[in-house]
């Protein structure tokens, strides 16, 4: 994989300064991951998949990046440490889960979910598909959250938009 690739994360964060943790995160991304190329507006959102009185504030951002997938993976990981999460705010997977929910399918009961200063994930990298246990992308439930595809559209060009005729 050598060259630039693009890389869709998408952002979340719902303890704390949440909108200041986006930008901390968005300027850690484009110092340790790749140049930040686009980036959606802020959108805010009730908690998906768990009971919250905290609401979250995410954030999707398109990346030109040098790095593998696993490599972004890491450094994901590494600014969500570096922007104060711990395995505390980790969503709960049991080793068991194998598979994951289809659009049109209820998400699983098995994965727990908490509120969390930062969340940071890969949503799409180039036209890739990999399905391993630590790392699926696309995304697997990115479909069905709207605090995840609404900023996404904002922001993916899959496509030139045409000149406007005159």
């Amino acid at each position: 994989m050598k060259g630039l690739h693009q890389v869709y994360l998408g952002l979340g964060s719902n303890l704390g300064d949440k909108e200041e943790n986006i930008r901390k995160a968005i300027s850690l991304i484009n110092e340790q991951i790749g140049t930040v190329v686009r980036q959606s507006a802020l959108f805010y959102s009730e908690p998906w998949g768990f009971e919250s009185e905290n609401q979250f504030v995410n954030a999707a951002i398109c990346v030109s990046t040098s790095l593998t997938p696993h490599e972004v993976l890491k450094a994901n990981q590494r600014i969500e440490h570096q922007l104060g999460k711990t395995a505390a705010h980790a969503t709960e997977r049991p080793n068991e889960l194998q598979q994951q929910p289809t659009p049109n399918s209820q998400q699983p009961t098995t994965i727990t979910y908490h509120d969390r200063p930062i969340d940071i994930d890969i949503l799409l990298y180039d036209d890739l598909h990999i399905d391993e246990p630590e790392l699926k992308i696309p995304h697997p439930l990115m479909q069905m959250r709207d605090f995840v595809m609404i900023p996404l559209r904002e922001i993916w060009i899959t496509y030139a938009d045409p000149e406007p005729s005159r």
